[in-house]
């Protein structure tokens, strides 16, 4: 199965939470209403560098595929 790269998720238990699922390396979950995030990898001392280094690009393309997919509702 080929999995879109993000993918939005809520939950009824956490009302106000929106959560954008990246899927590719390195795969994590983000709730917009607090940006914390949760790896659902785990990485050694390399990775871990280069993790930090591109976490604000990631958290970035997150929250434009968030608004992106808004915006389609809206149309």
């Amino acid at each position: 199965m080929n999995l879109p790269k993000y993918i939005l998720g809520d939950n009824t238990d956490y009302p106000n939470a929106i959560y954008v699922i990246h899927t590719e390396f390195p795969r994590f979950v983000i709730n917009l209403e607090d940006d914390e995030v949760e790896w659902l990898e785990e990485f050694d001392k390399e990775d871990e560098k280069e993790i930090e280094n591109e976490m604000e690009n990631l958290i970035q393309e997150a929250t434009d595929f968030y608004d992106r997919e808004v915006k389609r509702y809206d149309e």
